[in-house]
């Protein structure tokens, strides 16, 4: 009957959207553990979304399919008056998934905003068109990249000179505006090493596009010797 249809109509819909959203990479490598949450939401929502949406096509093109009338016929179709049943259904059923995303972004939000009982803490300065970090647990080294250990939380104390900044590298995740006068901060795992960037996302002036800095996330052996050879060095990074 319809619904048998209808169903299979979803079925196929459903499997030709999820291809879409598995074939193609949406979402960068992930580096960090916020980043895993993130994308845990995304996915979480994306299934909610391809299943609402191959239910609504599907009842869509069955409608067109079957009760499209003859070119001759300019009369007025069937008067309805609404089904009580089908509204509370559609009415409660997306505000219990909405209220499910939310909770879940909520969670994921606490989550990525804590930092631990001790967290490594990198002062981060912004101004047009360049990125300073500085290492207070570390006799206060100053670098012109960013260089963090390994699966250690980080507390990133943000800071603009000028003009209003945004601090982000995308493969781990969180993201953070930087406005003058304003102390905020944000929090950061690494759970791989390698080589990342770090972008301004906030258009900062004529050099916005060039504010960038290098992200090196290491072991904690080298970590620390990287640390050792810039204490030798003065803070000064020449790399």
């Amino acid at each position: 009957g319809a619904i048998v249809r209808i169903v299979g109509l979803g079925i196929v819909i459903a499997i030709l959207v999820t291809l879409v959203a598995v074939l193609i990479q949406w979402l960068p490598t992930s580096a960090s553990e916020q980043m895993d949450r993130i994308a845990f939401v995304y996915w979480f929502a994306t299934v909610i979304c391809i299943g609402i949406f191959a239910l609504v096509m599907a009842v869509l093109v069955y409608s067109v399919l079957t009760f499209q009338s003859p070119p001759e016929d300019e009369s007025d179709g069937p008067s309805i008056h609404g089904h009580t049943g089908l509204e509370i259904v559609w009415t409660v059923v997306p505000a219990i998934l909405v209220i499910a995303i939310g909770v879940i972004s909520a969670v994921v939000l606490s989550q990525n905003g804590n930092a631990g009982t001790n967290p490594m803490t990198v002062n981060v300065f912004a101004q047009q068109f360049a990125w300073r970090f500085e290492y207070p647990d570390n006799e206060g080294i100053k670098s012109g990249e960013l260089v963090l250990p390994v699966d250690r939380n980080i507390t990133f104390a943000v800071e603009s000179t000028d003009g209003i900044h945004s601090f982000w590298t995308p493969e781990m995740g969180q993201k953070q505006e930087l406005v003058p006068s304003i102390d905020t901060s944000i929090v950061i795992t690494p759970t791989r090493t390698g080589t990342f960037a770090l972008v301004c996302t906030e258009l900062c002036g004529l050099g916005h596009s060039t504010m960038r800095a290098v992200v090196r996330v290491l072991s904690q052996s080298d970590f620390d010797a990287w640390v050792k050879e810039q204490q030798a060095g003065g803070g000064k990074d020449d790399s």
